[in-house]
């Protein structure tokens, strides 16, 4: 498997496809980074020669921010939406969604299981 920026990238498939395995970069930027470095996008990976993966290292270097950096920096950013208190800050404190979905139904992946609350105990033979 080929390491480019400290991950790896399966070889087996499409470099358009082995790129979108690092994390930060989707179908548009490996078709840009192909283009941009002229490689063959169907080609698969293990056939890139060393110098094509140091440019492909050295392009993501300078112009994206991909892997442990991008990580870092999105939990930077939800930090200080804590920090400062906000609407958003909030949602993701109480492990809620935060874009305005539903939550009376739906939202599982956001609130975990299901708590069962105990509801109100009917007596028999009131009306």
């Amino acid at each position: 498997m080929p390491r480019i920026a400290g991950s790896e990238i399966p070889d087996n498939k499409p470099t358009r496809i082995a790129l979108t395995y690092l994390f930060g970069i989707g179908p548009k930027f490996s078709a840009d980074i192909c283009e941009e470095l002229k490689l063959d996008p169907q080609a698969r990976a293990k056939e890139l020669n060393e110098d094509q993966l140091a440019a492909i290292a050295g392009l993501l270097e300078s112009k994206y921010i991909i892997e442990g950096t991008l990580r870092r920096q999105i939990q930077q950013d939800i930090a200080r939406l804590r920090d400062i208190r906000c609407y958003r800050g909030d949602r993701h404190r109480r492990g809620l969604p935060v874009r305005g979905q539903r939550t009376q139904t739906n939202a599982r992946t956001r609130k975990g299981r299901k708590k069962t609350v105990a509801g109100k105990k009917s007596v028999k033979g009131m009306k």
